[in-house]
């Protein structure tokens, strides 16, 4: 009798659409494995690493902190300098959320690349709480960094036109259809230049840096303080470069596209960082256009997938919600809606 009801909801489950298909899984999955839950393992681990040199108040620094109870089953504390409370989550993407599991459905909704329609079948919730938590989560994983490059680094710029996407009241300027274009030609201050820098070992800085052409003091405030003299900078032939690596006393060479030749001493080229270019904006175009004050949330997105070749796992998951929740994020779905662009 179990057999013909198990093989009769096996059929039943076969006919459903893929979204309702997708949420059995998660279910189904939640269920098997409840330790990969946010209510279990990945709590203790995420204080672990928050916490990694000890507990410190996250409203006043303070090293002076005492446990204080428990709410809601998560264990809570107190500094003894400030006298706030706080919990593990306090501060962090997960702070005050009424969801727990959901969380790591979404990540793994976002690593298969569905919409956040779709996404929000699955997960439960509107697809305005998804975009929201979508831009929480990105906002803690921008903070990621590491402390210098290595070796040769190629550097080169590539650009968007700017836009204003699901802002109202646009008066400047006559609404664009699905981005639009430019009304000049070439590179104007209607562009916004994302600055691309990467080593030999896929170091990557990819940032929002200024409105049309790059200038030497902007390639210093993006990358200046990854590179020391032992780095070789290779790039395209815009002066800014030239400028910089002169001033900065970095070995430079610069790959002239008029001449035809893209490699010098069969070493020196600047494909890696334009390879990157190519993947990053065709996965870009799937969004249908980009607010560039969200644009450097989405580059960190893509920068952490791209490295870890866009494989929806159950270890990249979990390493980036754990690498969401180590970071401080303090913004609210207000801050996240009213932010303006700023370079």
């Amino acid at each position: 009798m179990m057999d013909k009801a198990f093989s009769n909801l096996l059929k039943y489950i076969d006919k459903l659409p893929h979204t309702k298909k997708e949420q059995v899984y998660q279910w189904v999955k939640r269920y098997v494995d409840p330790t990969s839950s946010v209510g279990g393992r990945l709590i203790n681990e995420m204080r672990e690493t928050r916490f990694k040199d000890g507990f410190e108040c996250p409203h006043c620094t303070s090293e002076h902190v005492v446990r204080f109870g428990k709410v809601k089953g998560r264990q809570r504390y107190r500094c003894k300098s400030c006298l706030k409370t706080f919990t593990d989550t306090t501060n962090t993407v997960l702070y005050r959320t009424r969801k727990g599991d959901e969380w790591i459905t979404f990540v793994d909704c976002m690593f298969k690349g569905y919409s956040l329609r779709k996404s929000a079948e699955i997960v439960g919730v509107t697809w305005v709480t998804l975009f929201y938590w979508r831009h929480k989560l990105l906002s803690a994983l921008k903070q990621m960094d590491f402390d210098h490059f290595e070796g040769i680094v190629e550097v080169d710029e590539t650009y968007f036109l700017y836009s204003q996407k699901g802002q109202r009241g646009i008066t400047e300027r006559k609404p664009r259809k699905r981005g639009g274009k430019s009304k000049h030609r070439g590179i104007s201050h209607e562009q916004v230049c994302v600055l691309v820098a990467r080593d030999r070992t896929k170091a990557t800085v990819s940032k929002v840096s200024c409105m049309g052409r790059i200038v030497k003091t902007k390639i210093e405030t993006i990358i200046g303080t990854k590179l020391s003299s032992d780095n070789v900078l290779v790039t395209d032939a815009w002066r800014a470069y030239k400028t910089y690596a002169k001033e900065k006393g970095l070995k430079h060479y610069r790959i002239k596209s008029d001449d035809g030749k893209h490699v010098i001493k069969g070493l020196y080229h600047i494909q890696n960082v334009n390879s990157f270019h190519s993947r990053m904006k065709k996965w870009i175009d799937r969004f249908k256009g980009v607010a560039t004050k969200y644009l450097d949330n989405y580059l960190a997105w893509f920068l952490f997938i791209d490295s870890r070749s866009n494989e929806s796992t159950k270890h990249n998951i979990k390493e980036f919600l754990l690498s969401s929740f180590v970071f401080e994020m303090t913004d609210t779905y207000d801050s996240l809606r009213l932010s303006k662009f700023s370079v």
